[in-house]
């Protein structure tokens, strides 16, 4: 069996494992983690998360991740499985309350405070305003940034009636961001220090609860056409509220951090028929 917790990040789930001695690929034979992954990702006939995080050794930081999408894709970063991952160190004696863990996107630090953990995020890059993109027949008005991973930013007047899952698919699989694709968030100004945001991920394939990077890259495409200040606050799908702080400069910005709420929902061992088909 495999320890595991299930953790949330304002609505974003995931899986957590302690991998520090590969208990998983011991346990999987001939499996692939991939297939591991979107095995135990499945909801309804397996635990089901957005996503699955392994914890492992680093000789640079406290620990290293390995984050994987539900459909078993690698990336590089994820914003609230970045906070969920460092709260699960803390409460697993991994790292102290301070710590700092290496991703694909780079080093990133954090900090707990109980249930609330705030990340220093990579230096965003990749900075693209005033783009237009055809969509049946239709111009789309984006941005885009990377944020630890690819953003897409369009502004809609009316969120909750506008279609994600279409405009949102048809965004992720556009021509002009191949082979990787992209993910789309769609975004409703309130003021200068508040926004709402839903998300159609890369990796998911569908809409989920929150994205932290993509609630992130649309508080910083906001700040950057002059629409918002520091802190911004996010509203996701879920309800819950994130909070972006950064510094605004000449050319992108700097010291970008990611604060919001955790949850850890349970904790228990995955028998093998949680991966195991037969």
């Amino acid at each position: 069996m495999i320890d595991f917790f299930k953790m949330s990040g304002s609505g974003n789930d995931f899986i957590l494992i302690d991998n520090r001695r590969r208990r998983v690929e011991e346990n999987i034979g001939a499996m692939s983690v991939v297939e591991f992954v979107q095995a135990v990702c499945t909801p309804r006939i397996s635990l089901g998360a957005d996503g699955l995080i392994l914890i492992q050794e680093s000789a640079k930081a406290d620990f290293s991740w390995r984050f994987f999408n539900a459909d078993g894709s690698e990336v590089e970063m994820c914003g609230n499985g970045g906070r969920c991952a460092a709260r699960f160190a803390f409460l697993q004696g991994i790292a102290p309350e301070r710590m700092s863990f290496e991703t694909g996107a780079g080093i990133i630090d954090a900090e707990v405070r109980d249930s609330i953990v705030k990340l220093r995020l990579t230096d965003p890059h990749d900075l693209r305003t005033g783009e237009t993109i055809a969509i049946d027949g239709r111009d789309y008005p984006v941005s885009s940034i990377n944020t630890g991973v690819p953003h897409v930013v369009h502004y809609v007047e009316d969120l909750d009636a506008f279609d994600v899952f279409h405009i949102g698919r048809s965004i992720r699989y556009h021509e002009h961001w191949r082979p990787r694709g992209t993910n789309a968030n769609f975004v409703q100004r309130v003021d200068a220090h508040r926004i709402r945001v839903r998300t159609y991920e890369r990796g998911v394939e569908d809409e989920t609860l929150a994205c932290g990077t993509g609630s992130v890259a649309a508080a910083l495409i906001t700040a950057w056409g002059g629409r918002a200040e520091s802190p911004v606050d996010v509203q996701v799908k879920s309800g819950e509220v994130l909070r972006i702080h950064f510094e605004k400069t000449a050319t992108g910005f700097d010291r970008v951090y990611l604060e919001g709420k955790t949850a850890v929902v349970c904790a228990g061992r995955l028998w093998e028929e949680a991966y195991r088909r037969r």
